[in-house]
């Protein structure tokens, strides 16, 4: 497909996704890096007891509470 049909097909509001190739895609700044944490084994108790009420897993639980904090300092900073 030329990329002039690609853009008409867009600009009219059709599905386009089928016509990418989005096997090699990636998010810039979220690939993944893996790290080794020791924490106190009442915080891991802990994070497993929110984790099960949450429905989720301990990974989950600190990646989000991870990213909430560091947001909430980024906005911080911005403000500032």
């Amino acid at each position: 497909m030329k990329a002039e049909e690609f853009d008409e097909k867009f600009d009219r509001g059709e599905d386009v996704t089928s016509d990418l190739d989005l096997s090699g895609a990636r998010r810039p700044g979220y690939e993944q890096r893996r790290v080794n944490v020791d924490f106190p084994v009442w915080m891991i108790e802990s994070l497993d007891q929110e984790a099960k009420r949450l429905g989720g897993t301990r990974q989950s639980i600190i990646k989000v509470w991870l990213a909430e904090c560091l947001e909430g300092r980024r906005r911080k900073t911005d403000a500032a």
